[in-house]
């Protein structure tokens, strides 16, 4: 059995994490009155905020798994101040962690756009990594373009920092990828959280179960190592009429993905695993498509998780070379930056300008 410890950092962190208790739980409405997580592994959820009031609204993750750090309400989108509140808190954020036991492997989850997740992220990954020999990956969340400015250079900033540390692997999801999942503004973060829930919990499942053709911690380790150390998830569940062949390509469509990345271009390793009825899996159509995929990328790491009358599932992983998205993604960041930049230097030049107009002025009474 796996230890697993799993952090959710910050508003999104948290609620991603609620996602996937909720889940572990059965997610049924009322299934957190009356059931126990059922993870496979031995899991360790911690979510941690600097604002309470996002605590108070996690609905599945129980009291003693919320830590919040006692900084005023939340630190304002300001990584700075962020930062700042991490170092003076740190013993005890560590201390937290070390008490839930020995563990195999971690996974961060957080927003790279907000305040307490963007600047605690790459602090506390740095941390872990030099107090512990076990792998670290980290889940990241990058912003609705139209969110403004701040989040999208503290994005920037929380990324950058983050892959300069000895991060085993950083997944990307993005809202602005993802934005067809809801009408609304809460349908949609909901949806998001959710499937990034759906995958997680995917995937730890398939880490630690005995499989036909096998996919382990190990070969995971091994498919983040590669590439720019950057990846993403795929995923598509099937009907009972859908060839697994079709299950396996919707897992890679812009449909079944996180991020949006050209699998065949810019992926250099990948992991298939396939879950479902054996009536399902032909074997024939399954070594097709990882043959067609191998013929691209590389190396394909598969496993096959046989589910007694389950319709097919398919997780896919890439591991990612290169993304012409994230490329796309810094330079937009990068006008952020200069366009409040720009703001700040109005803003300076109108209190000179006043300073001078009244200057040498008394007020007449």
């Amino acid at each position: 059995m796996l230890n697993i410890l799993l952090l959710g950092i910050g508003q999104c962190g948290n609620r991603i994490l609620d996602a996937i208790n909720h889940l572990s739980l059965g997610g049924g409405r009322f299934s957190k009155y009356y059931s126990q997580q059922q993870y496979v592994s031995n899991v360790q959820t911690i979510a941690i905020n600097t604002a309470l009031n996002d605590l108070k609204e996690l609905k599945h993750t129980r009291a003693k798994d919320r830590v919040h750090i006692p900084y005023l309400h939340g630190v304002g989108a300001n990584r700075n101040i962020g930062k700042q509140c991490f170092i003076e808190n740190r013993d005890m954020i560590l201390r937290t962690i070390e008490e839930r036991g020995n563990f195999d492997v971690a996974f961060v989850i957080t927003s790279a756009s907000g305040g307490t997740g963007s600047s605690f992220t790459p602090l506390l990954v740095k941390e872990l990594k030099e107090r512990y020999s076990f792998p670290i990956y980290s889940i990241i969340v990058l912003p609705f373009r139209e969110e403004g400015t701040l989040y999208m250079q503290n994005a920037a900033f929380c990324l950058q920092e983050l892959r300069e540390t000895s991060v085993d692997g950083v997944i990307l999801v993005d809202n602005q990828f993802l934005k067809q999942a809801g009408k609304d503004i809460k349908t949609a973060y909901d949806s998001i959280n959710r499937m990034v829930a759906d995958r997680f919990l995917f995937l730890i499942r398939a880490l630690d179960s005995e499989m036909m053709m096998v996919t382990d911690l190990g070969d995971f380790n091994t498919l983040m190592a590669s590439g720019a150390r950057l990846a993403t998830f795929g995923f598509a569940k099937g009907g009972k009429n859908q060839s697994i062949k079709d299950v396996i390509k919707e897992s890679m469509s812009p449909r079944g993905l996180l991020f949006s990345t050209q699998p065949y271009e810019e992926a250099v390793r990948a992991m298939i695993i396939i879950q479902g009825d054996k009536k399902y899996l032909d074997i024939n159509e399954i070594t097709s498509e990882v043959e067609t995929l191998s013929s691209n990328v590389g190396h394909v790491f598969k496993g096959v998780l046989i589910r007694n009358r389950e319709e097919p599932q398919v997780l896919t992983i890439f591991s990612l070379s290169a993304s012409e998205e994230l490329d796309k993604f810094y330079l937009e960041a990068i006008e952020a930056i200069k366009k409040e930049k720009e703001q700040k230097e109005r803003t300076k030049s109108q209190k000179e300008v006043a300073n001078d107009l009244f200057k040498g002025i008394e007020p007449e009474y």
